[in-house]
């Protein structure tokens, strides 16, 4: 019996993320790199993988109504065949239901044994025939479990937006965290413009568009294997989100200065000061990881840059050599990540109530630390990938309130236009994935008094 590779492979990677924890783009990323599939299977692997990560609650609701066996006493190995079936059954519209159910079958023979292929047959064969009469929690009754299956969500995610944001908002974000996240690079401008890069990327084959508030950013439209595009081999873009671009932008740095970089990797942030810096200068950038640091020293090479220095360091340790050394320091803060849920949807499987408070303890040493590297005079830029205010403007405020010899700065002239942001008078903004169109990101800007 000759199985499907994509599905098979798919269904290793889910194993992999749900049984040991690997992270979905690393594991992803390991079964993708030989040269055995074609884009086209690549292509659809990540869709199964990311659609199912995706959907896991919905998913398990929708087994629990059909399986005559609780979630809880299957195999791993089966639980995610079905997961991976019920996917291209409920949500893959494209897929042919037979394709979707002999396949599946046919991996459960191989991962399980007979009983457990006929349980997956009629499992699914019950799903196909029913899949319009799924039945939901009541929107009135219980508006956190609806919005959470329906959106596959953690019940106390939504709890928590629902009463912070109100139902309307809550319900866009959730939705705009279940969209496909568009690929979007960031014109190496040391190298090109952003007219000569559309030109190279048509050459190859790809459509790519404007971004919608960087100048210096694209969209592409048909993204393939970045391994394969010329264009990225010859460091003409570095992929990176509009969000994570205009934390460069609030930086502001200037040719000649010196800035450090507390948590690099793996060197989106980095990468792009230099380049607004002209190469001119120099940036230390720093990580806690030695992998990381090779990450980002493969984009340094690659992008044609001179003036960044990597480090391990730890971000949470003070380094006396550098007090009072810096024109501008960037703490890009390790966070929750509740931002970018759409590029890494298993972070809504991974993170729990009690990382909060953790977290926050890490960021405020952090932020404390870091903020003795800037000169007098000097910019702090504080940022994370989350919507959480207490990792965001309630941890500014409170670092604020310790730290007299530093103030928030206005940064409505550094923020694009199209942007509207009332309280980047004040110093701060929060980006909104239903709101922007763009990762969820938090960026304020403080300066040190003279």
């Amino acid at each position: 019996m000759k199985l499907d590779l994509p599905r098979e492979t798919a269904l290793k990677v889910l194993y992999e993320i749900n049984k040991s924890g690997a992270y979905s783009n690393i594991a992803l990323n390991k079964y993708l790199e030989g040269g055995e599939l074609s884009n086209l299977d690549k292509a659809f692997i990540t869709e199964l993988v990311y659609g199912t990560l995706k959907w896991r609650l919905s998913i398990d609701y929708i087994i629990d109504q059909f399986s005559s066996v609780k979630i809880k006493k299957l195999s791993p190995w089966i639980l995610n065949i079905l997961r991976l079936g019920v996917y291209q059954l409920v949500y893959m519209s494209k897929i042919p239901e037979s394709a979707a159910c002999n396949e599946s079958v046919n991996l459960a023979k191989r991962y399980g044994h007979s009983a457990s292929s006929r349980y997956v047959n009629a499992v699914l064969r019950n799903v196909a025939r029913s899949r319009d009469k799924i039945g939901y929690p009541d929107k009135t009754s219980d508006l956190v479990a609806y919005l959470s299956i329906k959106y596959s969500h953690p019940d106390w995610m939504v709890k928590k937006w629902l009463e912070r944001f109100g139902e309307s908002f809550t319900e866009g974000l959730l939705r705009s965290n279940n969209d496909t996240a568009p690929l979007t690079v960031r014109v190496n401008t040391l190298k090109t413009s952003r007219e000569e890069l559309e030109n190279s990327l048509r050459n190859e084959g790809f459509e790519s568009v404007t971004a919608k508030y960087v100048d210096s950013a694209l969209t592409i439209n048909n993204p393939s294997s970045l391994a394969r595009m010329e264009a990225f081999a010859k460091g003409l873009f570095q992929v990176q989100d509009e969000s994570s671009m205009l934390v460069g932008k609030v930086l502001d740095p200037k040719p000649g200065e010196f800035v450090v970089d507390v948590c690099s990797a793996p060197g989106g942030k980095s990468t792009h000061i230099a380049e607004l810096m002209e190469n001119r200068g120099q940036v230390v950038a720093r990580d806690i990881h030695e992998h990381k640091i090779k990450l980002i020293n493969e984009a340094v090479q690659r992008l044609g840059i001179d003036i960044i220095k990597t480090e391990i360091f730890d971000a949470s340790q003070q380094d006396k050599n550098l007090l009072g050394k810096a024109d501008r320091v960037l703490v890009d803060a390790p966070c929750t990540g509740l931002g970018i849920i759409r590029r890494k949807p298993d972070i809504k499987w991974t993170r729990n109530t009690n990382d909060l408070n953790e977290i926050v303890k890490l960021q405020e040493k952090i932020l404390s630390i870091s903020s003795g590297y800037v000169k007098p005079g000097g910019v702090l830029v504080y940022s994370t990938c989350t919507i959480e205010p207490q990792e965001n403007e309630e941890l500014v405020k409170k670092f604020l309130k310790d730290n007299g010899d530093y103030y928030l700065e206005d940064i409505s002239e550094l923020i694009p236009d199209g942007l509207t942001k009332d309280t980047a008078k004040d110093g701060y903004i929060q980006l909104y994935p239903n709101i922007d169109g763009i990762d969820g990101f938090f960026i304020s800007r403080m300066r040190r008094r003279s």
